[in-house]
């Protein structure tokens, strides 16, 4: 799966993706980037929304699985658990990048997949900024259920 073809899933199945603006910028055997600029995405004190920047986060991981699912249409996926941290604001266009956790992470989601129908795979997400400084933390843990 390329990059632009992920994007048009989140934007086609997703359409949050798409009022948000969210492109997806990389996607390879590193990781997934995401990046949304300010405007759509914008509070009142001219930050980012912290459901704009949970949300984008959350969609970096969910188009990692995705793109590791290529091929398998009959599993659902879904996110079980998240949790954020925020240490700066995001003070405008931003990006999210979730690295491919390898091996370690596949093995054991592909084989619970393969041998009980469901598999999990947790998977860390870092916000940064324009100015490259990292500004929030996501970890989510992602379930895929075939069937």
């Amino acid at each position: 799966m390329t990059a632009a073809e992920a994007e048009t899933y989140l934007h086609d199945h997703i359409p949050l993706s798409k009022a948000m603006n969210v492109r997806v910028d990389r996607l390879d055997e590193v990781g997934v980037k995401l990046t949304a600029p300010l405007a759509p995405n914008i509070n009142h004190r001219g930050t980012v929304f912290g459901g704009s920047a949970a949300a984008v986060a959350m969609l970096a991981g969910w188009a990692l699985v995705h793109a590791h699912l290529e091929g398998n249409p009959d599993v659902r996926l879904v996110i079980r658990r998240q949790q954020m941290d925020f240490d700066a604001p995001l003070d405008g266009d931003f990006e999210a990048i979730c690295d491919d956790p390898g091996d370690e992470g596949w093995g054991p989601f592909d084989q619970a997949l393969k041998k009980k129908g469901k598999g999990r795979v947790q998977l860390s997400v870092r916000l940064k900024r324009g100015d490259d400084e990292e500004a929030a933390t996501f970890e989510g843990v992602y379930v895929a259920v075939a069937g």
